[in-house]
């Protein structure tokens, strides 16, 4: 891996871990492994890092998302394997965790990724919703972006559920409960 690449795979793993300000440009180049002036030969400096590393890590969630949704099987399924899919639930959402970060959403550049992430898988599942809608399957009175945003809540308030409990157990209930009131219509 290169220099650039340690740097950035650093940073992300200490914003997850850290935030934004307990992630310094000492720690960066420690986790990295790289030398004194590697971050500025290779970034403008800290903010530019960043800024790379969140939308790395806004882009990895959208495509692990998307594979989920993207399943075969009814739009309820493909919901359910959104919030059944493997999470590093305790450590918490890697771009969710971002919006309490103070530093980040003073910053509109730190913020943009992080924002659209979350509203591209809101508006994703809003039109699994949507089909699930034409199928049936839904009730057709939902509004699919209000159920669209009630799972991505579901989802951040599971993961901060969980890490205060300390256990997934936590997460799995939220999504549980969701899901026992997502279950598709009988006729």
């Amino acid at each position: 891996m290169s220099t650039s690449e340690r740097l950035i795979e650093s940073t992300r793993d200490l914003l997850w871990e850290r935030g934004y300000v307990g992630t310094s440009p000492k720690a960066i180049l420690e986790r990295a492994g790289a030398g004194q002036g590697s971050m500025y030969h290779h970034f403008k400096g800290k903010p530019d890092l960043a800024l790379t590393a969140i939308r790395r890590t806004a882009e990895q969630l959208r495509a692990a998302a998307e594979r989920s949704l993207e399943a075969p099987g009814t739009p309820y399924e493909r919901i359910e394997a959104y919030l059944r899919r493997e999470r590093e639930v305790l450590r918490g959402c890697p771009v969710g965790r971002l919006t309490m970060d103070p530093d980040v959403i003073a910053s509109d550049e730190l913020r943009a990724p992080v924002d659209e992430t979350l509203a591209a898988i809101r508006e994703r599942i809003a039109g699994i919703v949507e089909e699930g809608k034409r199928q049936g399957q839904f009730a057709p009175e939902l509004d699919a972006g209000r159920i669209a945003a009630t799972i991505l809540a579901t989802v951040q308030g599971g993961y901060v559920l969980a890490r205060a409990a300390g256990s997934p157990a936590a997460f799995d209930a939220a999504v549980d409960g969701l899901l026992v009131l997502l279950a598709p219509r009988t006729a």
